[in-house]
């Protein structure tokens, strides 16, 4: 393997770069890009400390809990690669205009559903818009920002993610315990995303480029994800809803199977493939995305059910719940903001992501091991390290890649990285979920049979998730019970694929970091194909 790639003849060019932004400009164009973060952010975390309240009183299950958030995981996943393609071949800043709309719309709208399948479908779609613009963000300030400095300004996106992931569960456990109810939590990001539109369009100049012709790969991205889709629903209800060795598994798996061979058959074909297969040349990219795909197991996979804990087995409010994870949030600000400064004034950053991963491994670990009554000054450091990790680790792999990307496949390189962590958090949600959801089953049968009271105790349907206010304390002891340890026994099983993500990113080799941005290596490359021409 090597660290370059070696794209096709330049057929894109940028035409009117100047040689290099001033920090004002950076800024003022980095100013609308993060305020589209933050609001792709809110609209997913304000709801987490609401979740078991929602899924309780529309009548859903542990299963229908995880789809929630594998339905949003799992479009996000598979619209990945093709907003990164499209942000190769047309306009990025009417890309990522177009994904806040969609994100927030769809928010809004899950906000008025009065049942599981109406929350799941409008949280799908929000999918849509959310894989857009994380990814989107990430290419823009590639084009703006060298790699050099980015690791700066990376932590300027650290601080916004962080003061979304803080404010969204916190402002979501107080709007949920107030008189406005949990739909609200749905409706708050709309004034925030028109704010987003119109500084986007205020600061956000990017130079003209050169006119492509623009072919999409509909058939490889179809077939891309109604592999993901298959794979995701048979590890959601495998051991559930039917046997793992049934014929509905041989069903899902062999389609799936071959619906992503064939996906290989087309990208290999078609001039513009939504995951160019030439790029798993690059060790680097290759390593990144082995990484990234056990962090976003790690990650969203554990993360997802943490309110589950603090509400369920532990008996906190949704506030109170929202509180509780500011210590991951801190640590993960502290990783992007303080750790992506070192890496610009130094040019390294292999040492800091090892370090990332190591300190995953351990936190995993920790919290495999809580309880009822574990103190919360132990669970907070444990959170802590979780954030730090993720701080360390979920920008730093997407700048090695970029690093040595060609800039004319920044953005297919840059969404590919992310398509895989996304279907790693999505395949870690529902396994981890399954997972789950069998424990708690398995335990409350177990429990509630040796105080002699029948299942329809913890009420509402079978496998429903409870509202502990309307359990007697014997009950609501067993449920805890049962919760903790489900939720501990999920944190045990991520811990090998952070040490997959430390394994893999040991074998990284670290590149020096360019001092030029994708605006200014495009504009070199156009000038040098103009002189070739020329001659």
């Amino acid at each position: 393997m090597t660290d370059t790639t070696r794209p096709a003849p330049l057929v894109d060019t940028v035409a009117g770069a100047n040689p290099a932004m001033s920090r004002r400009e950076t800024l003022e164009a980095l100013s609308g890009i993060l305020l589209g973060v933050f609001v792709s952010l809110l609209a997913t975390t304000i709801t987490s400390t609401a979740l078991p309240r929602i899924v309780a009183d529309l009548g859903g299950s542990q299963h229908s809990y995880t789809w929630v958030v594998t339905a949003m995981l799992l479009t996000m996943t598979v619209s990945t690669p093709l907003w990164g393609k499209l942000a190769d071949l047309t306009n990025r800043k009417v890309l990522i205009q177009v994904a806040l709309v969609i994100t927030v719309v769809s928010a809004a709208a899950a906000g008025f559903s009065q049942d599981m399948g109406t929350l799941i479908t409008f949280r799908a779609l929000q999918g849509v818009g959310a894989g857009g613009l994380m990814s989107l963000a990430t290419v823009l300030m590639s084009d703006i920002i060298s790699p050099r400095e980015r690791g700066k300004y990376m932590g300027l996106m650290g601080g916004v993610m962080a003061v979304a992931q803080i404010g969204g569960p916190l402002m979501g456990g107080v709007i949920t315990d107030s008189f406005l109810g949990w739909r609200w939590t749905f409706f708050v990001g709309v004034p925030f995303a028109v704010a987003a539109l119109i500084v986007l369009q205020k600061t956000l100049h990017l130079p003209a480029r050169g006119r492509r012709k623009v072919t999409i790969d509909y058939l490889g991205a179809t077939l891309i994800a109604l592999g993901v889709a298959l794979l995701l629903v048979w590890v959601t209800f495998a051991g559930d809803q039917f046997a793992w060795a049934s014929w509905q598994t041989g069903a899902m798996v062999g389609g799936a199977v071959v619906s992503l061979a064939v996906a290989v058959l087309v990208e290999r074909k078609v001039s513009e493939p939504i995951i160019p297969l030439h790029l798993f040349r690059n060790r680097t990219f290759v390593l990144s995305i082995v990484a990234s795909a056990a962090v976003g197991v790690a990650m969203f996979g554990t993360a997802v059910f943490l309110s589950q804990y603090l509400q369920l087995a532990r008996g906190k409010t949704p506030t109170e719940a929202g509180l509780l994870t500011i210590p991951m949030v801190v640590g993960t600000m502290l990783g992007g903001i303080v750790l992506g400064r070192i890496i610009s004034r130094t040019g390294r950053y292999k040492a800091i992501m090892v370090g990332g991963a190591a300190v995953l491994t351990a936190s995993l670990f920790g919290m495999s091991t809580i309880g009822t009554d574990t103190s919360f000054v132990v669970v907070s450091v444990y959170l802590f390290g979780l954030g730090l990790s993720v701080g360390a680790l979920m920008q730093n792999l997407v700048l090695a890649t970029q690093n040595t990307l060609d800039v004319r496949e920044m953005g297919a390189g840059t969404a590919t990285v992310a398509f895989f962590r996304s279907l790693g958090g999505a395949v870690g949600v529902s396994v981890l979920g399954a997972v789950l959801a069998s424990h708690v089953k398995d335990d409350l049968a177990s429990g509630l049979a040796a105080l002699g009271v029948p299942a329809s105790a913890v009420g509402g349907p079978a496998g429903a998730v409870p509202d502990m206010s309307q359990l007697p304390a014997p009950v609501v002891d067993v449920v805890a019970g049962a919760y903790t340890d489900g939720i501990t026994g999920i944190f045990l099983v991520a811990v090998p694929l952070a040490v997959v993500a430390l394994v893999a990113i040991c074998f990284i080799r670290e590149i020096p970091l360019s001092e030029r941005s994708g605006i200014e290596q495009a504009r070199d490359l156009a000038a040098q194909q103009a002189g070739t021409t020329g001659r």
